[in-house]
């Protein structure tokens, strides 16, 4: 009896892990939010690096910047850690942040062997960013070894080079949030732009103020001011936890069969 409810309790573990249940908001203070590295870059949104087409998606609006144009043959996603930008520890937690991905998908990272396409992690300092969605050949992800190496950053720039982009950039974002215009950087507003779900593909899933996508509240401001309010009150936006469970959605919905 008492191994049956040992069995009971580890699968209820199980259970709420692969739910990924939002980030609890009791603990703000002590929370993980987005790196100001992942601005820095000076790319599409600050931290997406997309190809001509994709940009001509963006400017012209005539078809979507992720789908299945964009998905990793087979959900393996071969990569490689530049080992002399990383410590011995901050290759494992790399290792660790895609593992958390693995286990709430279908979704597989492999070590590179002599693979075509493949993602090279690199640890210049220009910032967090990465490509967007497979392209073929090498891409990268960049992770700035002392400002990036947190779980959800990590998982975040990942979730760039497996197509998705942020959150803020959603159809229905306007009912969620609003954006101040006057507390934005200099020619930094074209990064708080809203795309069309023929641009963005949203996968029928309501906007997620706890998405690991999502920006922080400061988001290239020119100040202290928000740069985006949530139109809920007590909520908190920019979480670099993990993965939430609309985003483990979104996942499964572009990434839904395991091989």
């Amino acid at each position: 009896m008492m191994k049956l409810l040992w069995v009971l309790a580890c699968l209820a573990m199980v259970s709420h892990q692969v739910m990924g249940s939002p980030v609890k908001r009791n603990s703000v203070a002590d929370m993980e939010l987005a790196s100001e590295f992942e601005e820095s870059a000076g790319y599409f949104e600050g931290d997406i690096i997309l190809t001509p087409e994709q940009e001509d998606a963006v400017k012209y609006g005539y078809t979507a910047v992720i789908g299945e144009a964009y998905k990793w043959p087979n959900n393996i996603v071969p990569y490689v850690i530049d080992s002399t930008a990383f410590s011995i520890v901050q290759q494992n937690s790399i290792v660790s942040a895609l593992q958390q991905i693995e286990l709430v998908s279908c979704v597989r990272f492999v070590k590179r062997t002599n693979q075509k396409d493949y993602v090279a992690v690199t640890g210049e300092y220009t910032g967090c960013w990465a490509t967007l969605g497979h392209r073929g050949g090498m891409q990268t992800v960049n992770l700035q070894p002392n400002g990036c190496m947190s779980r959800g950053t990590i998982i975040h720039e990942f979730l760039h080079s497996l197509g998705f982009v942020h959150m803020q950039s959603a159809s229905d974002r306007d009912f969620y949030v609003e954006i101040n215009w006057g507390a934005i950087q200099a020619g930094k507003a074209s990064n708080f732009e809203r795309y069309s779900s023929n641009i963005v593909e949203d996968f029928g899933i309501p906007y997620d103020y706890d998405s690991v996508m999502h920006y922080g509240s400061t988001a290239f401001s020119s100040g202290s001011q928000p740069t985006i309010i949530p139109k809920q009150t007590g909520v908190t936006i920019g979480q670099r936890v993990g993965l939430s469970y609309k985003d483990i959605k979104r996942l499964n919905f572009l990434y839904p069969n395991c091989y």
